[in-house]
C-alpha cells in the first residue's frame, strides 16, 4: 500500500510540473523576457552562417531547476 501512495505522489508532482511547463510555453510570448534571447547570450553573424549560444539562458535554467530539485528534496524528508 505504501508503494501506491508514493507512486501517486510522484504522478501528482509530475502532473503539476507538466502543467507549469505547458503554461510557460503557452504564455511565453507575454513574458517580459524571452528565454533564449537574454542579454549575455552569444550571437555571431558570419557571412553565410550564424552561431548562437544561449549561455545566460542555460545558467538561468540551471539555477531554476536546481532550486526546484532542492525544494522537492526538502519536502520529501
Amino acid at each position: 500500500m505504501d508503494l501506491l501512495r508514493e507512486m501517486g505522489k510522484l504522478l501528482l508532482a509530475l502532473g503539476v510540473l507538466l502543467a507549469v511547463v505547458g503554461a510557460v510555453l503557452v504564455l511565453g510570448a507575454k513574458l517580459p523576457f524571452r528565454l533564449g534571447r537574454l542579454p549575455g547570450d552569444i550571437v555571431h553573424h558570419g557571412s553565410h552562417t550564424t552561431f548562437y549560444f544561449p549561455i545566460v539562458t542555460c545558467i538561468v535554467l540551471s539555477v531554476v531547476f536546481t532550486l526546484v530539485m532542492w525544494l522537492i528534496a526538502l519536502f520529501r524528508r
